[in-house]
């Protein structure tokens, strides 16, 4: 890591912010310096979506989270299992998709709560089914 923070962009992405005629020169020119901002995120009308990650099987959970609104970036995503009455942190894979492997089978349907980085909590309950299908949009109705 060369800073706190990077983006890695495809040639096509990178040259596509350059002026016109100087997207090879841009998409050549290797690790640049970027002053950047962020913004908070509207999606209006919508709410939060979960989507399991293929590759998610009775061992290992792999979940999306996308489309909350506003309110600042996801730092923590807990789960808890049909019936067992206690929530279990998920890890960052990257991006925006947090696992659990935790060597021994899950037991859906699943509750995933969400916080995000000024603390605030929400909960989507039994959001998961047990016979979820991975690459498939669970749609909640919690939003920030």
């Amino acid at each position: 890591p060369v800073a706190k923070y990077h983006f890695d962009l495809s040639g096509t992405a990178f040259g596509a912010m350059a002026n016109p005629g100087l997207n090879d020169k841009l998409r050549h020119a290797g690790i640049i310096d970027m002053q950047f901002r962020r913004v908070p995120c509207n999606f209006p009308g919508m709410t939060i979506n979960f989507v399991v990650k293929h590759g998610s099987n009775p061992m290992y959970l792999a979940v999306l989270v996308e489309f909350e609104d506003k309110d600042g970036d996801v730092v923590q995503v807990d789960i808890m299992q049909h019936n067992s009455g206690y929530w279990e942190p998920m890890h960052e894979s990257w991006g925006s998709i947090w696992r659990i492997d935790p060597n021994r089978p899950l037991q859906g349907p699943y509750s995933l709560r969400i916080t995000n980085e000024s603390g605030r909590k929400l909960v989507a309950k039994n959001i998961i089914p047990a016979n979820y299908i991975p690459d498939t949009n669970y749609r909640s109705y919690i939003q920030y």
